[in-house]
């Protein structure tokens, strides 16, 4: 490929369909140790959370006897 604008041609639809497939592939890289353990913490912490509002909201609304 060069960089004069003479001689540039543009990609053939096929050629644009592999780079789009293969850009679409290259951009989900795996998750890091790291990244997938906060993820899941994250996820867990959440859980957590609407349990504990349930449980909030499940005593608030009681009878008192």
């Amino acid at each position: 490929m060069s960089n004069r604008p003479s001689e540039r041609t543009t990609p053939a639809a096929a050629e644009r369909e592999a780079r789009k497939v293969f850009r679409d592939t290259g951009a989900k890289v795996p998750a890091s140790e790291y990244e997938r353990d906060q993820q899941a913490f994250y996820a867990n912490r959440e859980r957590l959370k609407a349990e504990r509002l349930a449980r909030e909201a499940a005593v608030e609304h009681k009878p008192k006897s």
